[in-house]
């Protein structure tokens, strides 16, 4: 059983069935008001938002990125994270909390056993490709709530199995504030972003090959025909995309460039508090992204 309990306890979500919660259940926070002076009322302000949060892949850099995100907000980082392979023994530390790295095997069991001590959870994920339709179907099986910021996986699998669970996700290819295919090294899929600029390009009547997607994934190329600042190779993102009608006559450049992680990781925080909310209030609709975000002003 799990001994860090979140700095304060709330009520289990509504809408979660019965059949996956464990433990008793809390009791919701209340905010009083001051009395009125005899010139304006007073009120005291609202109680900062905190709820317990887990991040899945500490183990990788944006993971731990998102994880130091969270506790800066004043969210209870879940000490629980996994691992792709079962023989990793091992703890992350992330501020004053210590995370305890599971394998692939235990994930269910440790999951539960989350659920038990933290009804109200959200969970990140920020894992690998391989691992996101695995990865959604449990959560959905056990009932979490999730944000899903790794790219990559059968996407419409991915719908559907939130669908299907009637579970809450909020599933965005691009978790950054700023930003609505110069990559590190490390990045093993297709960019996410792009993909989803692709798209929109190809509703407005652009024609594209996917296959024709440039990826820069060579530190030296980077440094010299992309730009990017050599303290941001471990960690960015620029994107051009270049359309040049079919005589060549007109040409279009569209361009976004990010250094460092901390736009995805604030961004990816910014969304489990927006999909904590709408847990919270049993809202009807299931399944969202970051436009749903921005919409609700939900950005800090």
């Amino acid at each position: 059983m799990l001994s860090l309990r979140p700095p304060c306890t709330l009520s289990p979500a509504p809408w979660r069935r019965r059949r996956t919660l464990h433990g008793a259940a809390g009791t919701p926070q209340r905010v009083s008001a001051a009395a009125p002076s005899a010139i304006v009322e007073a009120v005291s302000p609202p109680a900062r938002l905190s709820f317990p949060i887990l991040v899945n892949g500490c183990t990788g850099k944006m993971g731990l990125s998102v994880a130091e995100a969270a506790t800066s907000s004043g969210l209870h980082l879940v000490p629980i994270s996994f691992s792709s392979r079962d023989t990793l023994d091992r703890t992350v530390r992330v501020g004053h909390t210590d995370v305890r790295i599971y394998g692939p095997s235990a994930r269910e069991d440790v999951l539960s056993s989350v659920i038990d001590e933290f009804p109200d959870v959200v969970v990140v994920d920020y894992t690998a490709p391989d691992f996101v339709n695995a990865n959604a179907e449990l959560y959905c099986k056990l009932g979490l709530p999730f944000v899903m910021g790794t790219t990559g996986g059968d996407r419409q699998l991915l719908y559907k199995s939130v669908q299907d669970s009637n579970n809450y996700a909020l599933i965005s290819p691009q978790m950054g504030k700023q930003v609505l295919e110069s990559h590190q090294a490390g990045k093993l899929d297709i960019s996410g972003t792009a993909k989803a600029v692709i798209a929109c390009f190809e509703k407005l009547g652009v024609s594209y090959d996917m296959n024709r997607m440039v990826k820069i994934r060579d530190p030296e190329q980077q440094l010299e025909m992309v730009g990017v600042p050599e303290e941001h190779i471990e960690g960015h993102a620029f994107h051009l995309y270049h359309l040049t009608s079919p005589d060549d006559s007109v040409s279009f450049e569209f361009q976004h460039n990010v250094c460092g992680r901390s736009i995805y990781a604030e961004g990816s925080v910014d969304a489990a508090m927006f999909l904590h909310r709408k847990v919270r209030s049993n809202d009807s609709k299931r399944i969202y992204d970051m436009i749903d975000v921005l919409r609700e002003g939900s950005m800090r």
